[in-house]
This record gives structure tokens, sequence and C-alpha cells, in this order.
């Protein structure tokens, strides 16, 4: 059984694990040297209530995490946020990075967010296919805008807005 909840400073070992492998091995993000458990634990103490950091447990087994980060520190973005879904390698294609989604953006809304921000690369057609799924719409397509592992990568941006303007 999956459950979402919210991350503590205990699950950064596990956080940073699947980030790194996410540098290592996929155009899933664009970071291209492996992240310290020192350095996202600063990322963690980053975020904000608004900005809430999720992680999934498989029967008590940590296998995915997700995030809302602040677009900008500018004050006219307060109610923008970038998503950010990641499921552990060995645990893709149970419906985890789909649970993780669902709950990041109630939670968004709950916060009074007011629209929410997906960049993925090129080829990761699951991810797109699942954002939108949960009404994300594709806006556009920045051409080979990232270089990672010899090659150039588009990155499809999609976007969700809330009804309801940020408070």
């Amino acid at each position: 059984m999956i459950e979402i909840r919210s991350a503590t400073a205990d699950d950064i070992p596990f956080i940073t694990e699947v980030y790194n492998d996410a540098i290592l091995n996929t155009t899933a993000t664009f970071d291209t040297e492996v992240k310290s458990i020192e350095d996202r634990m600063l990322w963690f103490k980053n975020h904000d209530s608004s900005h809430p950091i999720i992680v999934a447990e498989d029967n008590g087994v940590l296998c995915g995490w997700a995030s809302l980060t602040a677009w900008s520190d500018r004050c006219a973005y307060n109610g923008t946020a970038e998503v950010s879904v990641y499921v552990h390698k060995d645990h893709r294609g149970k419906g985890i990075g789909k649970a993780l989604l669902e709950i990041l953006i109630l939670k968004g809304e709950s916060k009074g967010l007011h629209y929410l921000l997906s960049r993925i690369a090129s080829g990761n057609e699951a991810s797109i296919h699942l954002h939108t799924i949960f009404g994300f719409r594709h806006i556009g397509v920045m051409k080979e805008v990232g270089f990672k592992f010899g090659n150039y990568v588009d990155v499809h941006l999609m976007e969700l807005v809330f009804k309801e303007p940020a408070k």
C-alpha cells in the first residue's frame, strides 16, 4: 500500500540517493554533478510550508519523492512553483509517480499557489502523459536548451493554473 507523507530531515539520504541516480543516468534533471547529503539538507531547509516536499512509502519502504519549489525569489512570482517528481529506479511503473503528483497538486492548491510549472526533457513520455492526466497543459518546447550525455536536449513546458488566485 502506497502512503504519501511530508518529508523529514531523516528522508534526506533517500532523496539524495534517488536524485543522484537521476543525475547520473537520466535527463530528468540537468544537474550533472552528484549532490551531497549536506547540499540536499540545505535544499530541504529552503522549502517552506507553501513549497512542500513529500515522500512515498510502499509497505514502509521509501520509493519516491516530490516537491514544489519556488519559481523565483521575486515577490510577484509567490504564487508560482515548479514541480519535481522522482521515483526510485526499482519502483517505477507502479503508480508511485501518479500518487505523488496527485498529492503535490492538492497541497499546492491548498497552500494558495496559483500556477504550477513542469519542465520535462524530451523522451520522458511517461512524465508528459502523467502531467496531462492531471490537467497540465503543454505550453511549448525549449529547443536544445540542455546538454547532457553528449547531446542537446529539448525541454517541454507544462502548466497547471488553479482557478482561484494565490492569497
